[in-house]
């Protein structure tokens, strides 16, 4: 079983919620950066997604696009953030990694190779908003039946008569886009959420998780019935920026979230 789905089997045992952040490799640097894994391994985060900075983040609001042009401005790329995933396993981390990122930087580093990479390493998930399921044959048959990393699946509010096909066969988790537009876009939810998210639920067969735009514990308060876990992208990489990527801080926000969601 992938790590992801191991993660998410203990937490519905015990009846709990995931929580999952987005950091973007490489920032404030890649030698901190791997301390800010540690400190979110540490203070009991479910699932990391760390995000692979892109020069054209389609899918990413103003705060995670600036982060990504800093990250690249300071040198970061797939191979580096590869040695640091592959650091930080060296160094015991075990929390499930997801990569979010586009498949522009998969094609340059060659899709077969890439897989092979991930699995070597430790990448236990991907994420790629820019990849359609009518696109994803190339990746599905590098990724083929391995269990050591697994493509993460995205619905949307507009997906509704495509959620079957595009859960066929989908593991880990399917995450759930809440608002329309980009990330980061706090509060501003599609009006129909919750009986979206119940659609979502009623025909999935594995863990419903929901992201864009949310800040705390209580912003999901209203879904926490329906769905098994949340993602917080855009207010992490702010709180984080806020304060100097401050190990404290970091612990604090994700053991109080748990701790009220």
């Amino acid at each position: 079983m992938n790590r992801i789905e191991e993660k998410l089997a203990k937490l519905q045992e015990k009846k709990e919620k995931a929580f999952i952040t987005y950091i973007t490799a490489g920032l404030p640097d890649m030698e901190r950066c791997g301390g800010l894994i540690h400190a979110l391994d540490e203070a009991g985060l479910d699932i990391l997604e760390l995000g692979i900075p892109f020069s054209d983040p389609v899918a990413d609001g103003p705060v995670i696009q600036d982060a990504s042009y800093r990250s690249i401005q300071k040198g970061t790329t797939l191979r580096k953030t590869f040695d640091l995933v592959a650091r930080v396993r060296g160094e015991g981390v075990t929390l499930p990694i997801v990569f979010m990122m586009y498949y522009n930087t998969i094609v340059h580093y060659g899709v077969e190779a890439f897989v092979a990479k991930c699995a070597e390493v430790g990448v236990d998930g991907l994420i790629v908003p820019d990849l359609p399921m009518e696109e994803q044959g190339a990746l599905k048959d590098a990724l083929g039946d391995r269990e050591e990393t697994i493509l993460i699946e995205l619905v949307a509010p507009v997906s509704a008569d495509r959620i079957p096909q595009i859960l066929d066969g989908a593991r880990g988790f399917v995450y759930c886009v809440s608002a329309m537009g980009v990330t980061g876009q706090s509060g501003q939810y599609h009006r129909e959420i919750l009986s979206y998210l119940e659609n979502v639920k009623k025909q999935s067969s594995i863990p419903v998780m929901m992201g864009f735009g949310i800040t705390t514990a209580e912003d999901v308060k209203p879904m926490r019935d329906i769905i098994d876990g949340a993602i917080v992208g855009s207010h992490f990489i702010r709180l984080m920026e806020e304060n100097d990527y401050d190990l404290d801080v970091a612990k604090e926000y994700v053991t109080t979230f748990k701790q009220n969601f």
